[in-house]
This record gives structure tokens, sequence and C-alpha cells, in this order.
């Protein structure tokens, strides 16, 4: 089957005590505390952010697989769990290294077991190990996967080390583009995903927040992969345009998926642009974007059925 960048199901994690972590403040810019607000309804907030998001992926037909997360140990960014593992129709399962200790906790073999039974899973490869060795990749925050081309997208930050990123392509093959990248206060993007996403035909990135020793490569190579570059600009960085991720309904219809703060400060230009290539949906994250620093496709994990011909 022709490789797609679309998953077949989402996996999610309901939050029991989101919140802003101290330990990823430090090189998050995006995370802003909240001091006006008590712990109790900053979780109501989120929880209602959360179930909104889940209720709308599934009225539009998209398989969304919930667990909850566990009330010990305290997780405060367990609703982001494309950053601990990742899913592959080769039927392999990997996980990955954390910077953050609390983070660290949110690995679940529970959670691990249970996918990779419901959906015919049979390997499992750990890059963990290297916390010791204080070096991370966290998924795919730091990682911008191009499945279809075989290629990854890293900005290098303390939770992206090309090190281990070398080790990833050891493993499946890909080849990788690395850059260096800062926002606009000039403070290096933590999680590539901030700054890109990939779909089936397009690409939205923010080419300005590339250093211009490395810009040339990222766009040539976006180009000879054939993707229709969507230009963000720094300030829509900071709005999440591009932590957004394209996804296939059961009837494989495509959607665009990306917070409602996403939407809003996009252009006509950049909306038409999109709308090409599938129907774009939002919902409002702003508790978890604020404290979080993360936004929608930090929540997703995507989930690829394994196939007989399926690769990374």
């Amino acid at each position: 089957m022709k490789e797609t960048q679309c998953a077949d199901a989402i996996l999610m994690i309901r939050p029991k005590h989101f919140g802003f972590n101290p330990e990823t403040a430090s090189n998050n810019s995006f995370q802003i505390q909240e001091v006006d607000i008590d712990q109790a309804e900053i979780q109501k907030r989120a929880l209602h952010e959360f179930d909104n998001m889940v209720a709308l992926l599934r009225d539009h037909a998209v398989e969304v697989v919930v667990f909850e997360d566990t009330g010990t140990p305290q997780k405060p960014d367990a609703i982001f769990p494309n950053n601990w593992i990742t899913f592959h129709r080769n039927s392999a399962v990997i996980t990955y290294p954390m910077q953050s200790k609390l983070r660290r906790k949110e690995r679940r073999e529970d959670i691990i077991l249970a996918i990779m039974e419901k959906f015919a899973f049979e390997r499992r490869y750990s890059l963990e190990q290297y916390e010791e060795k204080g070096r991370f990749l966290e998924g795919t925050g730091s990682m911008v996967l191009d499945r279809q081309a075989k290629i990854v997208y890293a900005a290098i930050s303390i939770r992206t080390d090309p090190t281990i990123l070398d080790k990833f392509c050891a493993l499946t093959g890909y080849r990788r583009v690395l850059f260096q990248a800062k926002d606009k206060n000039d403070v290096p993007i933590y999680h590539t995903n901030v700054m890109m996403c990939i779909g089936d035909e397009f690409a939205i990135v923010c080419t300005r927040s590339i250093m211009p020793q490395d810009r040339k490569k990222v766009i040539d190579s976006l180009e000879a992969t054939g993707k229709a570059i969507i230009e963000i600009t720094p300030d829509q960085l900071h709005t999440f345009n591009g932590n957004a991720l394209q996804i296939l309904d059961q009837y494989g219809n495509a959607i665009i998926f990306m917070s409602d703060s996403a939407r809003r400060s996009l252009t006509l230009e950049q909306k038409s642009a999109l709308e090409e290539y599938g129907k774009i949906l939002s919902t409002s994250l702003e508790t978890i974007e604020k404290l979080g620093g993360g936004s929608a496709r930090c929540m997703m994990a995507e989930i690829f059925t394994p196939t007989a011909d399926g690769d990374y």
C-alpha cells in the first residue's frame, strides 16, 4: 500500500493533574504560569478542552483511543503522549527518552500492551536508556516525520539530540534533515512540531525561524519531495499554527486539525491553501496551550495499523 502521513487512529490521554511543569518551562517559551487560577479550576478547564476535542474528532468519524491518566504519580504533561511513543506500520512500537524527570513517568506499560494487542503490533524498541546519559529525543515533538519519503526533520535543542536521532535513523532507515531554529524572541525552538507540520501533499512551516545557514536545505528537501509549502510567520508560530495534524476519517476524508488560536490567526490565503488538502477543524485549547506549552498535535499520538508490507 502507498504510505500516507495519516494514521488510522489517534491515542489520547485524559489528564488527572494537568498543570504547569516547572521542569519543562526552562526551555519551552510557550509555557506561561497562571497564578490567578487554582489547580482545581485549571484541571476543570483542561478536562473541558480535552473532552471537547475528543468529541469533535469522533463526531467527524476519527477513531480516538482514550486512556485515563493515573492519579499517582502526578504527571502534569500526560496529555501530550506523542512525546514518548510512536507506532509504525511494520508492527513496531518505539518509546523515547524524555528530558523532564516528571515526564518520564508518563510512559505506561499498560497503555503500550493494550495498544499492541488491540492493533496487532508485534515489536518493541526502546530508546529511553539514553536518559542516563543526558541525551533526549522526544518522539514526534522532536521529530516531524515524512513517512512517505522516509525523512525526519528535526530542530536541534536540549530535547532533540542528534546522536539519538542517528539511532532512530539507523533503526528505521529514515534520512535526517537536521537544522537550528529560533522563535521570534531568539529562543531555540524546543520541539520541531511547533514550527512544522507535514501532510500528504503539503507542509506548514515557519521558514523564517530556521537559521539562515540551514533554511535552504529544509526548503529544498520539502520541495524535492513534492510538498507544497504553506509559510507561517514567527507570530503565527506562537499561536501554534505549526502544531497541526492531518488526519483521515474512517471514510478516507482528509481533516487538518488545529486549535482555535491557530485557526483564527490563519490569513485568508493560508486558509484557502490548506483547504485544498482537507477540511480544517479546530477546538479551543487555551488552557492547555498556555500552561502546557503544547497544542493539538502534541495531544495526539498517531496509531498506524500494521500491514503485511508496512514500513516505519
